[in-house]
Formats: C-alpha cells, structure tokens, sequence
C-alpha cells in the first residue's frame, strides 16, 4: 500500500494561488457564524421544526450551503488535483464560482429567513449556477485522475448526487412560487438524502482516506474496501430513491438503513485501522471532533430507522436533522478543516522557501480550545431542547454556537496574519525587477 502522504510528492507544483482556496474557507468560517445567529433568532421553533420557510430553515441552509458545501468545493478543487497527480486546470473558474455562489447562499438564507421567496428564488438560481460550474470542474478533474480509484469512485457517486440535489432544490425553490414540478414530499426526500447522505457525505468519506491517513502518518486503506464501501452507499441511495416515489416506502427505507449501516461500518473500520497504525498517535482536539462526528453518523441511521417506524418520541424528524448536519458532517468539517487550514497554509509557503513554517506555528490554540467547548456544549444543549422542548435551552445553544465560531473565525483570521508575515521577508528579500 502507498505510504501515508505520498501523494504530496510535488504538491506545490499542483497548488491553486493560496487566495482561491482561502476565500471559500474564509466564507465558510463567516457563514459558520451567520448560521448560529440564524439559529439563535429563530429559537423558538427550532425544537419542533420539521420544515417550512423561517430562520431555523435559514440556519440549516446556511450551514450545509455556506459551511459544508463551501468548504468541499475549496477543498476538493484543491485536494483533487493533488491527490490524484495533474496540473490545475483552471484558476479564473473556481474565482468566478466564489463571487456567484457566495452572494447566492446569503440570498437564499435571507429569502428563507425573511419568507421572501423572490429573493429565495434569485439567490437559488445564483447557487445552482455555480454550482453546476462546479461540477464541471469537479468532472474535470476525476476525468483526468491517475491513481486513488477508492476516492476517485467516491468523487464521481459525489458529482451524480450532486446533479439530484440541484435538481430536487430547483423543484422545491419553484414550489414555494406555486409552480409545482415534482410532489413536495417527494422531492423534499430526495434532497435531503442526495444532499446529506450522498454529495456532502461521500465527498467527507472519499476525502478522509486522503486525509485521515496523512494526520495519522499511516498506510493509506485497502482501496477495495473503499469502493466496496461506495457501492454499499450507491445502493442505499439508489433504494431510497425508490422509496421515494413511493415504491414500499417503509419496508424498503428499513432496508436503506441497513444497507447504509453496512457502508458506515466498514468506512469507520478502516477508519479505526488507520488511526491505529499510524505513527502519529496524538492527534489533539481536532480528532476528537472527527471522532464525534463519525459517532454522530451512527447516530443518524439509528434515529432515521426511528422515523421510519414512527416512534413514539417528539421532536425526532428535528433530531435526526441535528444529528446529520451538525453531529456528524458540521462537527467532522470543522475538526478536519482546523486541521488542513495549517498545513494548506504551510504548503503555499514552501514554495521557493527551504525552511517554511511548521503547520502548528501558523495556528493559533486558544480560539481552538474555547471552540471546541462551546461547540460540543451547543450541539448537546439543542439535543437537549428537543427533547424537553424548549426553545430557551435552543436559545442558549445557539448562543454558545456563535461563541464558538466567533472563536474558530479568530484562529482563521489569525492564521491568516500568520501566513502574511512569513510570506513577507521572502517578498522583501527578493532582488529589485531592473
């Protein structure tokens, strides 16, 4: 198997400029913020919400538009071509994608927000524009992959459930202005699995047999075991997209979860193999937050199967939303992302440089310390106000959430002056141009 981190070998020849990659973070890290003071203004429903126009609805939207799939398109342009040994294509596509998609998701939240669905509108159609740039580039870059078939499967099953989760929110965004194309419900399913489980989630586990094993300095996993894994999670998808339309919808979402229990297992196992090889064995806060975030993603499963047997407990179609944003995919982002933000940042600087700074010089300890307090606090206080149904306990969560990123976009803004001053003296050092 290729050693940990192998993949590196000329890295810096296959680096977007460091501003390309650092302004989708920089806006992920801003509407991480604006998502908890979403959250936070709309509180009182948030216990029991289930759907519908308003700020809780906002407050998903800007997490999973403008955290998690913000950051997978800085990463994934970023990490594709490196992983997978080609030259950057393009550097005027992915800065043309940030200025549409940026302004777009805040449009969609306020629209969502403020229940103007014009706006809602305007900003959807600036999103899917984007984002099908994207997948173009997306598209790119696995064509031209050489090696890592394990991520690049998980790439390709990412890119097609992206197209369903344009479509099904073009179906939704036309609902709401009273032109049905596709049953509410149906598309509404749909979204929700092809967002959450499919795009999003096969990207985050396609990429960490990237990253995992690199931070962990181990043997990168059995590339058959990751495909096998995909297959299982295309097989879930696919089934539950029958289910949606109507085919056996309980029996047949039962077995989804089963069929998906079976991929999650067998991903967290080589998860587990790898962290338990690797030369590095302390790996800090930030992979304590990847631990939690996989716990969460079990989670999930069991309380989806829960829904499906509609069990006796109020409040579940909110828990299994929080369980799957933010327990898994929030909490997994953000403790790899404090992780790469460092070491993307140490890379840019080793270009012409024999001695770049270390990752851990760039960063900074203390914004990362009260953020990952208040972020555990915030996730297990909005668990709890749905349980007891109470929006004063959402309200002080949510408080404690935007903390929290108030303190994460601190360690960003520092890493981000961190980096400036080491750039400088090379700038500064370098002969007069004649």
């Amino acid at each position: 198997m290729m050693a940990a981190g192998a993949f590196l070998g000329g890295a810096t020849s296959r680096l977007l400029p460091a501003s390309i990659p650092f302004r989708f973070f920089g806006a992920a890290v801003a509407y991480h913020l604006l998502a908890w003071l979403a959250l936070l203004a709309g509180a009182q429903w948030f216990p029991r919400f289930e759907a519908g126009l308003g700020w809780p609805l906002a407050a998903l939207h800007l997490v999973t538009l403008g955290v998690l799939v913000m950051t997978a398109i800085g990463a994934s342009l970023q990490l594709l071509p490196v992983a997978t040994r080609q030259a950057v294509r393009s550097t005027r596509w992915p800065a043309a994608i940030w200025w549409l998609y940026t302004p777009g998701v805040a449009a969609v939240a306020l629209g969502m927000g403020a229940v103007l669905p014009w706006l809602m509108a305007v900003g959807a159609a600036a999103v899917v524009l984007a984002l099908l740039a994207y997948a173009a580039l997306l598209a790119g870059n696995l064509r031209g992959a050489r090696g890592m078939p394990g991520v690049v499967v998980h790439g390709w099953a990412a890119w097609v459930c992206l197209l369903v989760v344009l479509a099904t929110a073009l179906a939704l965004a036309l609902f709401w202005l009273g032109v049905p194309l596709l049953d509410r419900a149906t598309a509404l399913a749909l979204h929700v699995a092809f967002a959450a489980y499919g795009f999003m989630g096969l990207l985050a586990l396609g990429l960490s047999y990237i990253l995992v094993p690199m931070f962990a300095l181990s043997a990168a996993p059995d590339e058959r075991l990751a495909i096998a894994s995909c297959g299982l999670a295309v097989a879930a998808l696919a089934l539950a997209a029958l289910a949606a339309f109507g085919v056996a919808p309980q029996a047949l979402r039962v077995f989804v979860i089963a069929v998906a229990g079976a991929a999650v297992a067998l991903h967290l196992w080589q998860m587990r193999e790898a962290l338990r090889k690797g030369m590095r064995r302390e790996l800090g806060r930030s992979f304590t937050l990847v631990r939690v975030g996989w716990t969460m993603l079990a989670c999930s499963l069991v309380a989806a199967l829960g829904v499906v047997l509609d069990a006796p407990l109020g409040g579940l179609v909110t828990l299994f939303g929080l369980l799957l944003i933010v327990g898994w995919l929030l909490t997994f982002l953000l403790g790899i992302l404090q992780r790469i933000l460092p070491f993307l940042a140490s890379m840019h600087l080793a270009r012409g440089s024999k001695r770049p700074p270390t990752p851990s010089s760039l960063s900074a300890e203390r914004p990362l310390v009260v953020h990952f307090s208040c972020h555990l606090a915030a996730v297990a206080g909005l668990a709890l106000a749905v349980v007891a149904e109470s929006p004063p306990i959402a309200a002080l969560a949510a408080g404690v959430g935007a903390l929290g990123a108030a303190a994460f976009g601190v360690f960003f803004v520092t890493l981000q002056r961190r980096m400036r001053a080491s750039a400088r003296p090379r700038q500064t050092a370098a002969p007069p141009v004649a």
